[in-house]
């Protein structure tokens, strides 16, 4: 009975969040998934571990897609070249056990989404607010961050 209701809050949570805020949920979404697959391969409960590293790649995929390449410029290619490079490290991380290319994506992402909430929210830098949202930016059609 619950769970219907968190579900609907959570897709109403994410159909209404502005764009900013959207790109920051999936950044934490993606990190959440990750950190819980790690755990869930360290549980030795490989069913989990490949259900919260899809999430969390399918995730990473929205935020690749929702790149404007055309009016992104080298910002939107350089965030394809590092949601490529996260994909393939995760990819040869699951492939060959690798606990570490986990905890290098996390930090990747980790470092792009205290950069997001900077540039968004100035949490810690002073006038790093930038006077428009960037024109690449667009909010994804799925609700794959929630």
């Amino acid at each position: 009975m619950y769970g219907n209701n968190i579900g609907a809050y959570k897709k109403t949570n994410v159909e209404t969040a502005d764009p900013k805020k959207l790109v920051i949920m999936c950044y934490d979404g993606a990190i959440f998934n990750l950190k819980m697959a790690k755990e869930r391969y360290l549980e030795h409960n490989y069913e989990a571990k490949s259900a919260a590293l899809s999430k969390a790649m399918l995730i990473i995929g929205e935020l690749n897609s929702a790149l404007d390449m055309e009016k992104g410029g080298d910002i939107a290619k350089n965030l394809k070249a590092i949601y490529d490079y996260v994909v393939r490290r995760l990819t040869e991380g699951d492939i060959h056990r690798d606990l570490t290319a986990f905890d290098e994506a996390i930090t990747i992402l980790e470092e792009l989404g205290s950069a997001w909430k900077e540039i968004f929210y100035g949490e810690s830098r002073a006038g790093a607010l930038p006077e428009h949202t960037p024109a690449w930016q667009r909010k994804p059609a799925s609700l794959v961050c929630a």
